[in-house]
């Protein structure tokens, strides 16, 4: 008898399956087989050492998550025949395969296009090469499909993606407060009125769900180390691309060296997206890798000494406040580093980085989460105050500098 599935031993949920078929192709295409070298949460893993998961693991566990949505929504009359679940397993598998070298770090460096509008060039362009079985998934993924909870699904304040990744980024950085209870809020979804709803004898969970987000996002993806470790690649990749632009590009792997040398924009991926796709699908965590280790011998003094900090873990200091720096604390430190003997002096100018950091567990600029009632009536989460969920924006400005100003 042939198989109807393959099975996987994934971690975080057991044995998860894979449909053959055009699943399974997709997973088997060298797009998909890319997203093993990007890292799910970049550098984290400086604080967080479980933290080396990657995009690759969190696609299929939220495709799992999608295929046990599918059977609990049709268990409760909701329809959705063979070709949408189909369809809505292909949006949420394909969803990050647009994600750069170490995911949201590098996203707008080395090239100024948004990773979820990439995913939906390379689901383009694989929908040419399988001949048009892609045309329903990108209409779910855009949300263009008449059946809207469907897109809810992929995209959306408690959608696949999210529930995996929580879930997943707590189980690798063994943060608890990340753990929810997926299995319970799947459960708890339903459809009223072509809108994804949650039963109200699930808020708890939701509840639960969005403190778990607010958490991790300031314990885990927004830790004062992680950003400095990822400014500090920022600033290297922005030192090799000024470099390039003198004529001085520093040896990297081909894949990367081609984004030094040529200044990639949103319209050049619709004028040349094959071949642009193509060298984008070259490049991912192990190139850049690569050339920030040979550059800590560049003769470059900035890009040598950034790249040796980086690699040997002599990260920036972080300071977070929630108002922005005072201009003469800032200028202190700009007189520091100018005479300090242990940054290269050419390049102390460079190394001041300001901005911030956003952060809302739950926000009324998406969709918010319906939650079903008594007598079948449907309101917005905000509005059961009980539950005390507030939709609310936290800022957190951040100065960056190195550890040997004292």
């Amino acid at each position: 008898m042939e198989k109807k599935q393959k099975i996987l031993n994934d971690p975080v949920y057991g044995f998860i399956s894979i449909p053959y078929g055009i699943l399974f192709d997709l997973v088997e295409h060298s797009y998909f087989q890319r997203l093993r070298n990007i890292k799910q949460v970049s550098l984290t893993h400086y604080v967080y050492p479980g933290a080396l998961h990657t995009r690759f693991h969190h696609a299929l566990g939220a495709l799992h998550l999608m295929q046990q949505a599918v059977i609990s929504l049709k268990g409760k009359g909701v329809k959705i025949n063979k070709r949408e679940a189909e369809a809505v397993m292909i949006a949420i598998l394909l969803h990050d395969i647009g994600h750069g070298p170490f995911s949201h770090t590098l996203e707008k460096t080395l090239i100024d296009v948004h990773h979820e509008e990439l995913s939906l060039l390379f689901m383009q362009r694989l929908n040419e090469e399988f001949r048009g079985r892609l045309d329903l998934a990108i209409r779910v993924f855009t949300g263009k499909y008449k059946k809207h909870f469907l897109h809810q699904l992929v995209s959306g304040q408690l959608d696949m993606d999210r529930l995996d990744y929580l879930n997943r980024d707590s189980y690798f950085t063994g943060v608890a407060e990340g753990v929810i209870g997926y299995d319970r809020i799947i459960k708890m979804l339903n459809v009223v009125d072509d809108r994804l709803v949650v039963e109200q004898k699930g808020i708890y969970s939701v509840e639960r769900f969005l403190t778990s987000r607010r958490i991790m996002y300031w314990q885990v993806y927004l830790h004062k180390t992680v950003v400095a470790a990822e400014q500090m690649l920022r600033l290297i990749l922005h030192r090799a691309r000024e470099l390039a632009d003198a004529g001085q590009t520093p040896w990297s792997p081909p894949s990367l060296a081609y984004f030094l040398n040529h200044r990639i924009v949103r319209s050049d991926f619709y004028e040349r997206r094959n071949d642009l796709l193509d060298c984008f699908a070259a490049l991912d965590d192990t190139d850049i890798s690569t050339a920030v280790k040979a550059w800590q011998q560049h003769p470059d003094p900035l890009l040598s000494y950034l790249s040796h900090g980086l690699v040997n873990r002599r990260l920036f200091r972080l300071e977070f406040s929630n108002e922005p720096f005072a201009e003469e604390y800032v200028d202190g430190i700009r007189r520091a580093l100018a005479q300090s003997t242990q940054v290269p002096r050419q390049a102390a100018a460079h190394l001041i980085i300001q901005g911030k950091e956003t952060n809302s567990a739950y926000t009324l600029t998406k969709e918010e989460i319906m939650v079903s009632v008594k007598h079948g009536e449907v309101v917005p989460m905000s509005s059961v105050s009980d539950f005390g969920i507030t939709p609310r924006v936290f800022t957190k400005y951040f100065l960056c500098y190195p550890k040997e100003v004292s």
